[in-house]
């Protein structure tokens, strides 16, 4: 089975509606999820195998759209292996990069991420992505960018994402926060 697809805004990329993401298969405890007591065995190796499950599921049901992020633990990780193993072509990955995963595979951890919209994050998080995915996401999303962030003034973090923009990869962004300003056309230029 396979789910129709369709262009995926205007990136001329084209893939299913509906897309697979790895938040919660990734890491043990997904900040608030709480998940974790469902799970039993949280072990990586149990972790990744429910991932490839899940995966493999999801294919089967059509899906050709998994996201991911830095953050997610070893989300990449899995589904970097997961496409090696399987050798599935058709299916678009995207990711995200901002947050550097921190709680070393434990739910009580005070902090399990720390968030970072910094030159030095990007390209080190582009680098590690590339990494797992055995080459560039076809997607690569600034994680939660807020005007708080500093993202959006950042020119040279601006100007990397321009640089693998032009190598191909579609940039994108997720936004989080409760401000609703409108920035200014100064802020763009």
């Amino acid at each position: 089975m396979v789910l129709p697809t369709r262009e995926y805004g205007t990136t001329g990329l084209t893939t299913t509606p509906i897309g697979l993401g790895m938040a919660a298969l990734g890491r043990p405890g997904y900040i608030n999820v709480g998940h974790h007591d469902d799970l039993g065995d949280t072990s990586v190796e149990a972790l990744r195998a429910r991932a490839f499950e899940v995966l493999n599921s999801a294919y089967a049901g059509g899906v050709r759209h998994v996201d991911t992020a830095r953050s997610y633990g070893r989300g990449e990780e899995f589904v970097g292996d997961w496409l090696r193993e399987q050798g599935h072509q058709d299916v678009l990955v995207s990711s995200k990069w901002g947050y550097t995963y921190t709680a070393d595979w434990t739910v009580d951890a005070d902090v399990h991420e720390v968030k970072d919209h910094s030159v030095g994050t990007f390209r080190r998080q582009i680098v590690e992505s590339r990494r797992f995915l055995d080459g560039n996401p076809h997607i690569y999303q600034v994680h939660s960018a807020t005007l708080d962030s500093g993202i959006f003034d950042d020119r040279d973090t601006l100007a990397a994402l321009s640089e693998l923009a032009e190598e191909g990869v579609v940039i994108g962004l997720s936004v989080s926060g409760r401000a609703r300003v409108r920035p200014s056309a100064e802020r763009w230029s």
